[in-house]
């Protein structure tokens, strides 16, 4: 959207401003120390003894060319060539002054000593414009007049300061535009656009949601998303036949003669607003219909949609001399300042209120898609092989836990995925599983579905609390292993508090009446794992064939799985 283009955040742009003051104070420190806190350096060299007399002599005789000048006398005169490229008569700040050229650090230094030693009237300055310095000597009629020349100084640098504050704002001017017109602000499926545009134009993005949609509103009073308006008005939906609402579809079926993809739509013969695009030369040779998820192609699509919607609602564009009028229209009311919090769960939030409001009309398979986010139920896993993927992680979960136990795979970048379970206790079982295939370290352990997982030792996995805890350190890492490692995170599974250690007073009354029963469960538990020890340990035995060791092994976790979840029930 804003790829190339030229621009300053408000946020940015209010904090040069705040620093504007200390940075002038700063530069006048600066200036100020180059006219009086000059420190005496010893002239041990001839050549530097010789230098500076000869320029104690030339700024002499331009002093005394001025004052003639005031009582009338010769205009300035250069003695020689080489004078007049080092030595040039300007006016700085309506002051007669000297601009130098040509001369080295060193000699700039000198200069600074003699004009300090021999010249109460004139002043050092080194002058900053067009990006580049000057050294200049300036003329100084009084001490009242070299503290008003300061000033002076000071607020020109301040202006120059703010003009190249100004000039870097760039394309904002056009968002400060569109936000103190009011304008109403059109966007198909659009909180993400915005919250772009917010972070690029006004600044970083509030850590609340509330704070966001706070700000936005007062940004932009007026906003409308298409989607929302196509999938929540009667008239539209009936008109999209209850399908697709993605920008290209909408596009397709709302504005047939525009998209060249639809000369099969249904709504061919419908009445289409005809609408007037500025393209510039360089683009006119490539405009063609159909160049979806291109900014400018697709803010086009989202006008048409929007113009051609409102056309089918009957709203008559010539009653509507501003698009503020256009958001106070009754057809078009009640789906202003509505945009999708979560199209995946159907939240849509009112930028007016900050109210979430839930939305009837995701479709099923979308919900089956992307179930909802349960924290409870997710496991955060890292470290894990790179070549695996989503699908890959799924298959090893299930083949223990069952086809069903894996809800969703969320991928969280290439070195950690969130691994969301059906139910919340089998997080605790996975964990328990993961670490005690770890512990075991024999053989048979490449044999389990879990090993293709765990491959390389480095795989590490925990609740969503502790994933919480990871990212709010101050550490910051681009992946989230890197993030876990810089943390300290040095065990590989961190357990989840059981649900018998969280018991209440009237559970651990009941554990103690049914104490011989619990005993017994406990000594069946360790026959099992016992079991599974077994079989690990019999890997070697001739006598027993990979693959009824393989099948002891399966039955055995079966059964502990199983004991596992029924206990915890």
């Amino acid at each position: 959207m804003i790829s190339g283009v030229s621009y300053l955040s408000r946020e940015q742009e209010n904090e040069m401003l705040r620093c504007l003051n200390s940075e002038c104070d700063d530069e006048m420190s600066r200036l100020w120390r180059n006219m009086k806190e000059v420190r005496d350096m010893p002239l041990v060299s001839v050549a530097d003894v010789l230098f500076s007399e000869r320029m104690k002599n030339r700024f002499n005789e331009w002093r005394k060319e001025l004052l003639q000048d005031r009582k009338g006398g010769s205009q300035f005169l250069e003695t020689s060539n080489d004078m007049k490229q080092q030595f040039q008569t300007i006016f700085f700040k309506m002051r007669p002054a000297l601009l130098l050229n040509g001369f080295t650090a060193h000699q700039l230094r000198l200069i600074q000593l003699v004009i300090k030693k021999h010249f109460k009237d004139l002043v050092y300055i080194r002058s900053s414009g067009d990006g580049s310095y000057s050294e200049l000597i300036v003329y100084i009629d009084s001490d009242n007049d070299k503290n008003l020349f300061m000033k002076e100084v000071k607020d020109g640098l301040r202006r120059e300061a703010e003009m190249k504050i100004k000039t870097a704002v760039g394309f904002r001017h056009v968002i400060d535009l569109l936000s103190s017109e009011q304008k109403l602000i059109v966007g198909h499926n659009c909180l993400l656009d915005i919250a772009h545009i917010y972070n690029k134009f006004f600044g970083s993005l509030p850590l609340t949601a509330e704070d966001f949609v706070s700000s936005i509103h007062k940004y932009f009073p007026y906003m409308i998303d298409t989607k929302i308006l196509l999938n929540t008005n009667n008239v539209l939906k009936h008109l999209m036949k209850n399908g697709s609402t993605s920008l290209s579809k909408a596009f397709a079926s709302l504005c047939p003669q525009i998209a060249s993809s639809s000369k099969n739509s249904g709504l061919a013969f419908q009445p289409c607003v005809e609408v007037e695009v500025q393209v510039d030369d360089m683009r006119s040779s490539n405009w063609n219909s159909g160049a979806k998820h291109e900014a400018g192609y697709d803010a086009f699509m989202t006008g048409c949609v929007f113009a051609q919607a409102c056309s089918n609602l009957g709203i008559d564009f010539k009653k509507h001399s501003s698009s503020a009028n256009l958001a106070h229209n009754e057809k078009l009311q009640k789906h202003v300042n509505h945009l999708y919090f979560s199209w995946v769960n159907g939240d849509i939030i009112d930028l007016s209120t900050g109210n979430r409001i839930v939305a009837t009309t995701v479709h099923y398979n979308l919900k089956r898609r992307y179930p909802k986010i349960l924290f409870s139920n997710i496991v955060i896993v890292w470290g894990f092989p790179s070549q695996l993927s989503s699908k890959k992680i799924r298959e090893c979960i299930s083949k223990v836990f069952g086809p069903i136990s894996v809800t969703t795979i969320y991928h969280l970048d290439e070195t950690a995925v969130f691994v969301q379970f059906s139910k919340p206790e089998l997080v605790a079982d996975f964990l328990v599983l993961k670490e005690t295939l770890e512990t075991i370290q024999d053989p048979i352990s490449v044999l389990h579905p879990l090993s293709e997982l765990l491959e390389g030792g480095n795989t590490c996995a925990a609740s969503y609390e502790t994933y919480k805890e990871i990212c709010s350190s101050p550490i910051s890492k681009v992946m989230f292993a890197d993030q876990a490692k810089a943390v300290g995170i040095k065990w590989k599974t961190k357990l989840v508090e059981s649900k018998e250690k969280v018991k209440t007073q009237e559970d651990e009354s009941f554990s103690k009446e049914n104490g011989a029963a619990d005993a017994a469960s406990d000594s069946a538990d360790k026959s099992k794992t016992r079991k599974i020890e077994d079989v690990i340990d019999n890997l070697s035995d001739d006598r027993i064939s990979s693959s009824e060791i393989i099948d002891s092994l399966y039955a055995a976790q079966t059964k502990l799985s199983k004991h596992i979840r029924t206990t915890n029930l």
